[in-house]
């Protein structure tokens, strides 16, 4: 004997079912989107704070850009000086 299994199919619902769940459906659907409200709001605060700290970004990269490039010609221009200083020395 082989028995048929009802976990595959849904039971059907009466009527005061049906109106009580709809309601709940309809609570729970509310409070999602109101949670999806809240978490937008919040990444668009997030997204207003990430676009002002990009820009400040840039700025600290070209600084630092800056530095290594002057920082590189004080290496060159003391390297020359030594190299200059050591042909002297020899003659």
């Amino acid at each position: 004997m082989h028995r048929a299994s009802n976990a595959g199919f849904m039971r059907p619902t009466t009527s005061t079912e049906q109106s009580t769940v709809k309601p709940r459906q309809m609570s729970h659907l509310h409070s999602q989107l109101a949670q999806l409200q809240a978490n937008l709001s919040d990444l668009e605060s997030l997204l207003r704070v990430t676009a002002v700290q990009a820009e400040y970004i840039k700025r600290l990269g070209g600084l630092q850009g800056s530095l290594f490039m002057a920082a590189g010609r004080v290496f060159e221009r003391d390297a020359l000086d030594e190299k200059n200083s050591g042909k002297e020395d020899m003659k």
